[in-house]
């Protein structure tokens, strides 16, 4: 279960923090739309389990393997994976930052028990 650590609500919004919060905006739109996908949410959420080949993902996703590719090269280019080569197998990984912690918890949130199977 998740505990929501309640903060206290006279804290005012000064120009700088909303300042800062504006700049932080774009970030966030940027990875909820790159979330907002189902078939890159799906490769994530594959991801959250550790390191998977190309053609791992392209068994366990149904797309074309153009399809994928074309997703996996938009993950990239947003920052959101990151890949090693080894001969001519590619590997995927979740990059470190706020969508490695955002999928995680989304992936504990809808995948945490027994029920849910990749």
């Amino acid at each position: 279960m998740i505990s929501i650590k309640e903060e206290p609500t006279n804290k005012a919004f000064t120009p700088t923090s909303a300042s800062q919060m504006q700049d932080h905006a774009a970030d966030a739109a940027g990875l909820m739309k790159a979330l907002g996908n189902e078939s890159r949410l799906m490769i994530l959420c594959l991801l959250t389990e550790g390191e998977r080949s190309v053609s791992d993902l392209n068994e366990l996703i149904p797309l074309s393997q153009s399809a994928l590719s074309q997703q996996l090269a938009r993950l990239r280019q947003q920052g959101l994976v990151k890949t090693r080569r080894e001969s001519q197998t590619i590997y995927y990984a979740l990059a470190n930052g706020p969508a490695d912690q955002v999928i995680h918890l989304l992936h504990e949130i809808y995948c945490g028990t027994a029920d849910c199977s990749a």
